[in-house]
């Protein structure tokens, strides 16, 4: 009896994902733990294993299918001594594909230079004998199993599906069948990629509601990327903070020498262990005891509700290949500066590779944002909803300052902080950086 594989929930809010590359084929054999396949969901880009062990008999839906809900079959497998059908070898149920009743010869792939559009032809299906097509057409009152495609062309040619027997996995209906019913010639072509149109025209923005599409200008050499998922819940998220969160921003200078000299110290005595410290590692562990001495700002706004953490888990953005991610060091508070270094270097790797986690990028109850290492001074972060607040973090650079009465040269660092207003006040939020500032720059109490 085959064995379905369904599109997993990777994350509590996901419930659609991007199949992003099979990594099996038809006729593997896997077992329970073997990584099946690539899924790109809302956070990150994450291996499935399967859950059970067989051959794989039938791929169901195409390598970068977008919109994948969960819960769906991606796979089929068999097991031991089951017979394998040639016919169902690949359904691609995102992306309409011709299934033949018996097996078909595949023609290499043709690309067309101009559009870079992509053509594979497969032969005719062998036409279904009369008696196939009474076995495999649906009973009075039963939904009919047809492709989303066969749908619409049936539409528009007015055949009806209730007459017609499927040639794709398990009876469905798909294009070709339509097509034959039709009285048309069947197609030949399983998939072909549309080219760009050559002079697209621009729909006019309503300058009052924001509203159109854009559009590029034809006559500028440019490139179209359709946006990943993470892009996409990116762009929907930070949209949703700007619009829904009232942000307050409070910006200090931080005077870092003295944290750069027991920077220096704790790295001399931490090499035998092979352990390195950064700026960002202190400036985390910072965040966190500041949280906790300013406990008014470690919330989140609900609704009717404020809640509030009694422990201090920093999200730290990362830059990954897919966008930005914001993996964290949980009880950042409690936790050395050294085991928070060591964290914070495998999670980064494994933001980078898309390996995280749910359980490592998702919670956090405040984040810190650092562009210093790109020579940025200042900028304000957008909040990542449920949290609170975010602490912006620019370059250390030299810069003249007043001690006392003279004039000296410190290296400064610029920190705004981001805060929901709904939840946090002008006041304490000034109190939380008043916290950060002076544990900053005067750094022991880091390593206490």
């Amino acid at each position: 009896m085959p064995i379905d594989i369904t599109m997993p929930a990777l994350s509590p809010t996901m419930e659609t994902g991007t199949l992003s590359k099979w990594l099996v084929k038809v006729g593997d054999a896997v077992k329970s733990g073997d990584v099946l396949a690539e899924i790109e969901t809302d956070k990150a880009t994450m291996e499935v294993e399967s859950i059970d062990e067989g051959i794989v008999a039938e791929l169901v839906v195409a390598a970068g299918a977008e919109g994948v809900p969960v819960g769906q079959v991606i796979l089929r497998l068999r097991g031991e001594g089951e017979a394998f059908s040639a016919g169902s070898s690949t359904s691609l149920g995102m992306s309409e594909t011709i299934v033949a009743a018996a097996p078909v010869a595949l023609v290499a792939p043709t690309t067309v230079a101009a559009t870079g559009a992509v053509t594979t032809v497969v032969q005719n299906p062998t036409p279904l004998m009369p008696s196939e097509v009474e076995a495999r057409a649906p009973a009075a009152g039963e939904r009919i199993n047809a492709s989303p495609l066969a749908r619409r062309i049936a539409e528009a040619k007015g055949v009806a599906l209730a007459g017609i027997a499927g040639s794709g996995p398990n009876g469905r209906i798909v294009r070709v069948d339509v097509e034959a019913a039709a009285g048309a010639p069947a197609a030949k072509v399983v998939a072909v990629a549309p080219p760009l149109p050559a002079q697209p025209v621009a729909e006019s923005p309503s300058p009052a509601r924001g509203e159109g599409k854009v559009v590029p200008i034809s006559e500028i050499p440019h490139e179209v990327s359709k946006l990943s998922g993470v892009r996409k819940i990116i762009a929907k998220r930070l949209t949703e903070a700007k619009a829904t969160v009232p942000h307050i921003y409070l910006t200090v200078d931080v005077q870092i020498d003295a944290l750069l000299k027991l920077r220096g110290e704790l790295n001399t005595a931490l090499a035998p262990r092979k352990i390195k410290l950064s700026v960002n590692d202190m400036v985390i562990k910072a965040l966190a005891l500041a949280l906790a001495q300013v406990p008014k700002c470690n919330v989140s706004f609900a609704g009717d509700n404020l809640i509030s953490y009694s422990r201090s888990d920093i999200s730290v953005a990362v830059a990954a290949p897919s966008g930005l991610i914001t993996p964290i060091i949980v009880g950042a508070d409690l936790k050395p500066m050294s085991v928070i270094a060591t964290e914070m270097k495998a999670l980064a790797d494994k933001a980078r590779e898309g390996k995280l986690q749910p359980h490592e990028y998702q919670g956090g109850t405040a984040s810190v944002s650092n562009l210093g290492m790109f020579g940025i001074r200042n900028f304000d972060a957008v909040i990542n909803p449920p949290q609170a607040m975010i602490l912006a973090v620019g370059a250390g650079e030299k810069r003249g300052v007043v001690i006392g009465d003279a004039l000296a040269i410190a290296t400064v660092m610029t920190v705004t902080g981001s805060f929901d207003h709904r939840a946090i006040d002008g006041a304490d939020g000034a109190e939380l950086m008043a916290a950060f500032k002076a544990l900053i720059e005067a750094p022991l109490g880091l390593a206490a």
